[in-house]
């Protein structure tokens, strides 16, 4: 029997990889850098403002966007130049550069020139049969040739496709074509259908929404590995000027797209709602345009329309569904995270059954399954599903001593799984929340903890017998435990799948590094909480070859691309980098002597002061919430359930503060300085500097640069010793975690996860704006370089200050080994009371550690990757041996 040939997912790329495959949810283009699809970007670019047209592309990237439409056609502006200068200028953009690019014009010329900036793996909108087949072929060769997948309209050499033939003709002719004579993956090849305007009063024009679905179903069932795109905002058009109606028509067309098979598109997130709040008799109205169900289906929605309010009505609390059944209540009460009634709800219904576990089987997990299907389709967001688990939670320890009572041999949990942030790190709030959202999908989390060794991860795994084991860790130097656990997890003969997660984890660092250390089962790398649950179904069930041999298929592919990628670029030799140092031409008048020299440190520092210095984005980013502060509060997908997280954010900050939850601590100190050797710095004890008190050894970039780019260390912002010019250095350690762990500890006794993850996740917030008040006061008072700075706190968070505050660890400075020496002449230990755990990880977590620079010259970069020869040079430099600085420069090698 011919078994049905299973192709790849469609693969794109950026700097990272987007993989689509169908547990994915909808991928949204981003079209605020076209020149149609937005009026800021079309002025900044006829203004030759292109730095600040970076900025449109960057808000689409944080605001979600998973690709950016990029067009240039202007009638006035030359477009090929425009559109390979912006390409340029985003892939030096390593936030932007990170998603895949779609090179989108009318003019071939310009999606050829553009293509060829593109890195990584983009798309090309579009190709047609419109100007014949011949040059369709053409243009298709040229798109495989240069690696991108591809944008088909449905427009061939008699015109648009207007009804459901013309659009299933007109697409499988294309795909004949492209798979066929071009030999295209049919997996690269994207089709747009066209989605024309519903209720503009022409009878022609009744079906044009139906047609795209029906379409749409047809080319995903027929047209194997061809995916389906299109414009939502076309829909619309006869509703200019009533959002309201728009944001229904977008939201309810997104909804029956989707269900038949479109997996990508450009929404504009702004007139977006969300399907289960649209009024209903809206909704009603707009389903008879849009399925075309009525004959008066358009005069419904324009009489209804012209009195339809886009006000939000005032929310007031409705116990109506008190009223209802008790199994319904209970499903009410977790997906709207409200554990007021659990108690007395959870004992009602235990009288409702034999077994007190078939309450959980039953009516509880029937609500979980309503949450998971909910967060599923994007109608429910991390936060909520968080404060589902708390409900869940609470339900299941009240029925725990009935279960206990009552327990049977064939009571089991969809499976066992071993948790663990790993040997030297002490990070696990991402592990925390994975662990909930498991956990409400009836899975046994066994969570070891922090700093866990890879001896006791595969002890517990052995003796509860577990199904599966993540591990969790933030630091760089967790990468190589990792290793360690997987090469263990061998040797012990242990064979259950093993997943990979954590802010420096990738999918390339585990199919590179990882993934053939452990031979005896799946290593899987989990991007974040909301993949977990998909991947270990799919590891556990019945579909486990099907999604192994997918994975073990992208990993080698990836693995193989890594070694192109590797092979294709240039590194040069320390001599040759040192001589294309930063280049500063050094006066003593540049410098300003520190107001005051020595260490300082704080006892007791006003958290109230530290928190008008927060940036908020990240805050929304640890809950997986998509989307810049403030703009994210009134965002129509996410603006919601994000405005509820920040009430309630400040609600527990108001709580925090006002008991002294935490106490923030911190030290700094300004010390004269200057730069030997190219790349190290020496640190001295006074003026006099005669006695050193420690020896900052910088790593340079070894990637071989343009013309005008240059190979920079942080040695290089410091006045060489000799020339004779007095410099000076700058280093800190803050803390905010102090008296966390009393808090956890009562949150998770209480089974109360949702406020467990708030709280650490907004020590870290109030750490990192500790660090960023410290700063500001250290330029324009205590070193005082800046001493009439006036920056408000957006300016703050995109760094137009003058200086930079490197951390061990991060891109400038990623050598993890030289916190021991930062932290020594600060005595911060003494000082903070924070702990460097044996692989460099700060504890309590909720701290911040660097340096400071002062010149004005001074600017953040990354190393990047470097050669045997540098790390030689600094092991040498360190007294420690080349295998030790291998280890910790790991995520840093070039080979």
């Amino acid at each position: 029997m011919n078994k049905k040939k299973i192709l790849p997912p469609l693969k794109l790329s950026g700097l990272e990889p987007l993989i689509v495959t169908p547990e994915s949810n909808f991928i949204n283009v981003g079209e605020r850098t076209n020149m149609t699809g937005s009026k800021k970007f079309l002025r900044l670019i006829k203004e030759d403002k292109y730095e600040e047209a970076l900025e449109v592309a960057l808000d689409q990237v944080q605001g979600g966007a998973q690709i950016i439409d990029v067009n240039m056609d202007e009638g006035m502006l030359d477009g090929k130049v425009a559109m390979v200068r912006f390409l340029n200028l985003i892939a030096s953009e390593p936030d932007i550069a990170r998603v895949p690019i779609m090179v989108d014009s009318s003019k071939w010329e310009i999606i050829e020139a553009g293509l060829k900036c593109v890195q990584g793996k983009g798309v090309v909108n579009s190709i047609s049969l419109k100007d014949g087949e011949d040059l369709f072929i053409e243009r298709a060769k040229i798109v495989r040739r240069l690696g991108a997948a591809v944008i088909v309209m449905a427009f061939d050499e008699t015109g648009q496709a207007d009804n459901y033939e013309r659009r299933i003709e007109i697409c499988k002719r294309s795909y004949d074509i492209l798979v066929d004579k071009v030999k295209f993956p049919p997996q690269d090849i994207i089709f747009d259908p066209n989605i024309f305007p519903v209720a503009t009063g022409m009878e022609e024009h009744r079906n044009n929404a139906l047609d795209f679905f029906n379409a749409t179903e047809w080319i995903r069932k027929n047209l194997p590995g061809a995916s389906v795109s299109g414009g939502v905002s076309n829909v619309s058009f006869s509703f200019r000027g009533n959002d309201s109606v728009r944001e229904a028509m977008h939201s309810a067309f997104l909804y029956h797209a989707i269900k038949r098979g479109m997996n990508m598109g450009i929404v504009n997130p702004a007139l977006l709602g969300v399907y289960d709040d649209i009024d209903k008799d809206l909704l009603e109205r707009v389903e008879d345009v849009l399925l075309n169900r009525r004959d008066d289906a358009t005069e419904r929605l324009l009489e209804f329309a012209e009195n339809f309010s886009s006000e939000r009505k005032e929310r007031v609390v409705d116990l109506a569904w008190r009223e209802k059944p008790v199994q319904e209540r209970l499903a009410h009460a977790l997906v709207k995270g409200i554990t007021e009634f659990i108690d007395e709800d959870t004992e009602e219904c235990r009288h409702n059954y034999k077994r007190p576990i078939e309450v959980i089987e039953g009516p509880l997990m029937d609500g979980m399954n309503i949450v998971g299907d909910l967060f599923g389709s994007g109608k429910m967001f991390l936060p909520q599903v968080v404060k589902s688990a708390r409900v869940m939670k609470k339900a299941v320890a009240y029925l725990l001593p009935y279960i206990e009572d009552d327990k049977q041999e064939d009571d089991k949990p969809n499976g066992k799984i071993v948790m663990a942030t790993v040997k030297g790190d002490v990070h696990d709030i991402g592990k925390n929340i994975v662990g909930v959202v498991l956990g409400c999908n009836n899975y046994d989390v066994i969570d070891l903890g922090v700093m866990v060794p890879a001896e006791k991860i595969i002890q517990t795994a052995i003796e509860v017998n577990a199904d599966a084991i993540g591990l969790s860790g933030l630091i760089t130097p967790s990468l190589d435990e990792m290793v360690t656990v997987a090469k263990e997890m061998e040797r012990a003969n242990i064979s259950i799948p093993l997943l990979i997660g954590g802010a420096t984890t990738s999918r390339v660092h585990t199919a590179v590094k990882i993934e053939q250390f452990y031979t005896k089962n799946q290593t899987v790398h989990i991007l974040d909480a909301s993949r977990s649950v998909t991947a270990v179904e799919s590891l556990l069930g019945n579909k486990r070859d099907v999604f192994v041999a997918n994975i073990k298929e992208e990993y080698k592919k990836l693995r193989d691309h890594h070694e192109k990628n590797n092979a294709r670029k240039t590194y040069i030799s320390l001599k040759e980098a040192r001589e294309n140092k930063f280049p500063i031409e050094w006066k003593q008048s540049d410098i300003k002597v520190p107001n005051q020299l020595g260490v300082y440190n704080f006892e007791d520092y006003s958290l109230e002061e530290i928190l008008q210095y927060t940036d908020w984005t990240p805050f929304f980013q640890a809950w997986e919430l998509a989307g810049r502060y403030p703009a994210i509060l009134k965002d129509e997908v996410v603006g919601e359930a994000a405005t509820k997280l920040f009430q309630e954010a400040q609600e527990l900050l108001k709580t925090i503060i006002e008991e002294k939850w935490l106490t923030a601590k911190g030290v700094y100190g300004l010390f004269p300085a200057n730069s030997i050797n190219d790349d190290d710095i020496e640190i001295y004890k006074d003026e006099s500097r005669t006695e050193v008190l420690y020896t900052q050894l910088s790593m340079r970039s070894q990637l071989k640069k343009s013309k005008k780019a240059h190979n920079i260390a942080l040695a290089d912002f410091i006045a060489p010793k000799e020339s004779g010019i007095k410099d000076y250095i700058g280093g800190f350690v803050v803390t905010t975690g102090i008296g966390i762990d009393e808090h956890l500890k009562k949150f998770r006794d209480d089974h109360d996860d949702y406020n467990a993850i708030m709280l650490q996740a907004l020590a870290d917030r109030l750490a990192e704006s500790f660090a960023e008040l410290l700063h500001a006061r250290v330029r324009k008072e205590f070193w005082g370089y800046s001493p009439d700075e006036e920056l408000d706190n957006e300016s703050l968070i995109r760094e137009k200050y003058k200086g930079i505050r490197p951390a061990p660890g991060y891109p400038a400075c990623p050598d993890h080994t030289e916190k021991p020496g930062l932290f020594e002449i600060l005595n911060a230990t003494e000082h903070t009371t924070i702990k460097l755990t044996e692989h460099m990880a700060m504890y309590p977590t909720a701290a911040v550690a660097g340096w400071y620079f002062g010149h004005p010259e001074a600017k953040y970069f990354g190393v990047g990757k470097i050669t045997k020869e540098q790390v030689e040079s600094i092991a040498e430099r360190k007294g420690k041996s080349f295998e030790e600085m291998e280890k910790w420069l790991g995520s840093n090698l070039s080979y």
